[in-house]
């Protein structure tokens, strides 16, 4: 089979194209034939060494396709089953040894790419808003990166559980995208020191929660725009590390609440990844939840989509496609 490996941590030259033995499946595994997988920025992590996996490996966390083996042990799959996933490893290839346990069954009415679109970033915006902070009608919040492929989804879910929605963006054509995903303002963030426009908009009162995927760029303002007991939501690092930082500074800021959540702790078990895809899933079959794919590429391209992603020159979701 032909995957994207990585042999030592670096730049996005380092995603290089193989021939691979097709992957036998271990007795709890399923061996997928990948239709589509999800780019993300754990990828990236995975990729330079900032999160070190064992080399060499094949990365890509999310995707979705079609079962084409089981291991002896499996008993709730059958080749032919249609499948995604959000937290495997091995989706930039034509075909993924993946634990079978991992593997959420997708609905008919939901297709490959879709599925590949929605998993890792619409559990990601569930979980955020439903339960490291619930959202409710009394909020509001700010989301980093309004257009992005997470930042879209959250903003949505946001706005449908009644909350006053800012985000902030880069250019006019992402504050359009974010205005239709349902912000109530968007700030650029290019133009405007954010921080003092939360403030702005608030009147002076500040925010319940900020959920940031940004990292090192936004930290400090993130933690200015908070209101006395609100939370910094610290979902990812797309900047760079945050600095160490000294729990005084919360007191200093209001007794404020910083958390550094991750998507695997919110699925760790079974019925919790499948109530949670569930009700994605559903959404997306519904049209409550709108994806948009910004991009698509061969499989070959890898490394030409890591560094669109991570020049911030994409709105929404990138999707790798593997060879019919």
């Amino acid at each position: 089979m032909r995957a994207i490996q990585v042999r030592e941590p670096g730049g996005p030259e380092v995603l290089r194209l193989a021939e691979l033995p097709d992957p036998a499946p271990g007795a709890r595994d399923a061996v997928v034939r990948v239709a589509a997988a999800g780019i993300n920025f754990i990828d990236v992590y995975h990729r330079s060494g900032r999160y070190p996996l064992p080399l060499p490996f094949t990365p890509g966390q999310e995707g979705a396709g079609v079962v084409v083996a089981v291991g002896a042990a499996v008993t709730d799959l059958r080749p032919g089953d249609r499948v995604g996933w959000a937290d495997g490893l091995g989706g930039y290839a034509e075909l993924a040894a993946l634990p079978s346990d991992r593997l959420v069954p997708l609905p008919d009415a939901v297709a490959d790419r879709d599925a590949a679109a929605a998993l890792l970033q619409g559990m990601t915006a569930h979980y955020l808003s439903h339960d490291t902070r619930p959202i409710g009608p009394d909020d509001t919040v700010l989301v980093h990166a309004g257009a992005g492929g997470v930042g879209l989804l959250l903003t949505q879910i946001a706005e449908r559980r009644g909350a006053r929605v800012i985000t902030t963006v880069s250019t006019v054509e992402k504050e359009t995208l974010s205005r239709a995903a349902g912000a109530d303002e968007v700030i650029r963030y290019t133009e405007t020191d954010f921080a003092a426009e939360v403030r702005r908009l608030t009147g002076g009162a500040g925010l319940q929660v900020v959920y940031d995927s940004v990292g090192r760029a936004t930290f400090d303002g993130s933690l200015r725009c908070l209101a006395p007991r609100g939370m910094l939501v610290l979902y990812g690092g797309s900047s760079g590390p945050v600095p160490p930082v000294d729990p005084m500074e919360l007191s200093r800021y209001g007794s404020v609440f910083l958390t550094r959540p991750t998507l695997r702790h919110y699925v760790a078990d079974r019925a919790a990844l499948l109530r949670r895809a569930g009700e994605v899933l559903g959404w997306v079959t519904a049209g409550t939840l709108r994806l948009r794919v910004h991009a698509t590429y061969p499989l070959g391209e890898a490394a030409r989509a890591h560094r669109e992603l991570e020049a911030r020159a994409t709105a929404g979701k990138l999707l790798l496609l593997p060879p019919d």
